[in-house]
């Protein structure tokens, strides 16, 4: 599999950087697949709970009847009635997950996971030992299919922007190669909805301004879409003129920890939901530390009765692992919802910027002293003990014993 000197140096002239985006097909409905042959070509659709649950996954049978991801399962229930609906087998999907990118790092080390299904990897160098960089995509296909029996696609490109296009426009188990001097003639035609990171609302006033295609965002004024979207009109408009610098970043570890939860009935009372996110917040911070990290940034996720989600991000001035004062941070995030006068369906705590050293700097309270740190410190290491021991539920906050 070896190249020869010339074969090298024409793919380091053609490819200055060859990045892969692997995305797994239909992921979860697959595995179940793979664990149950006799669902084959059938419409299988992993997700919630009938009655109030979302749709995680579906696989490409349930797809043609309208079902698609985060999509409520009572909706998927009417478009695809005679669908096979299944829960979601986390563990399952992690195990696989790991099988799958073991084969990745095969082939270089430079593997950016994205999500627990697909992930980038820098080949550039790659090529030197196992071929031209298309040949190591197809190469790792063949062996995902061969070692795990699920199929990948694949998108070959200069950068990350491209290349996580391309793996999207042949599915399932595709490959799609665009040459750095092809990108312009690739994304030119592509409609706008295409872009990576262009949501329904920035679509909907791209559209108002006439971009319909890439290729309109392209050509249109830079100034203008600075006056109207900021910092990141610049840079869809460099993303659509091919610029795309950000390297493959290999990341091991956790960047977010969080928990939320769908209730069985939307919720309203803020007392109500203030409980469910100190509930929430226990949760998290018990994870965090059982990772041995703190974060500083605190996320809440707010999901309205109709559907509509909304999330509110502070970071600290300090890392923290502390229960209380996620909590603290998190009910004031929820000032800046609609909690209280509409609905609740879903609500989620997670914390970021994670760290293993929070040092002298770490943050249990603003104006909490060194002796009251140090008691919450220990108070938290027994609680931890607690749990585990004897289970999530051993010790909680006395609010939340009250119905």
């Amino acid at each position: 599999m070896g190249m020869d000197e010339t074969t090298e140096k024409e793919v380091a002239r053609d490819w200055p950087k060859a990045i892969l985006h692997l995305d797994m097909d239909a992921f979860y409905p697959s595995v179940e697949v793979l664990d149950r042959p006799e669902l084959k070509h059938k419409p299988v659709i992993v997700g919630g709970s009938r009655e109030r649950g979302v749709v995680s996954s579906a696989s490409y049978e349930a797809r043609k009847f309208g079902v698609h991801s985060a999509q409520p399962m009572a909706v998927a229930m009417r478009r695809c009635p005679r669908g096979i609906f299944l829960p979601v087998r986390m563990d399952r999907y992690k195990e696989l997950s790991r099988q799958v990118f073991r084969i990745f790092h095969r082939f270089t080390s430079l593997v950016e996971p994205v999500s627990i299904d697909e992930a980038f990897l820098d080949v550039t160098r790659s090529t030197r030992l196992f071929g031209p960089a298309e040949h190591i995509a197809a190469t790792i296909k063949r062996i995902v299919r061969e070692e795990t029996g699920l199929t990948v696609s694949a998108g070959l490109a200069p950068s990350k922007f491209v290349a996580k296009i391309a793996s999207d426009l042949d599915k399932p188990d595709g490959l799609t190669v665009v040459s750095p001097d092809g990108v312009e003639a690739f994304l030119t035609p592509l409609p706008i909805e295409k872009m990576w990171g262009v949501g329904r609302q920035t679509q909907g006033r791209l559209e108002q301004l006439g971009i319909r295609t890439i290729g309109d965002l392209r050509h249109f004024p830079a100034g203008i879409l600075e006056k109207k979207f900021g910092k990141p009109g610049i840079k869809i408009h460099r993303l659509a003129l091919g610029i795309d610098e950000r390297d493959v970043v290999p990341e091991s570890e956790v960047k977010s920890i969080g928990h939320e939860e769908t209730f069985s009935h939307d919720i309203l009372e803020r007392e109500v939901v203030r409980k469910q996110i100190l509930s929430l917040a226990e949760r998290v911070a018990r994870r965090i530390r059982r990772e041995g990290v703190c974060g500083r940034t605190v996320t809440l996720k707010v999901k309205y009765g109709d559907f509509v989600q909304v999330t509110r991000s502070v970071t600290l001035t300090g890392a923290t692992s502390d229960g209380p004062t996620l909590f603290s941070a998190a009910c004031e995030l929820m000032e800046k919802t609609e909690v209280g006068l509409r609905p609740i369906r879903l609500l989620g705590v997670s914390v970021s910027q994670l760290s293993h050293t929070a040092g002298p700097e770490e943050q249990l309270s603003l104006f909490m002293g060194d002796k009251r740190c140090s008691k919450r410190k220990g108070l938290n290491s027994a609680l931890d003990s607690l749990t585990e021991r004897f289970g999530e539920d051993t010790i909680r906050p006395a609010t939340l014993l009250t119905k």
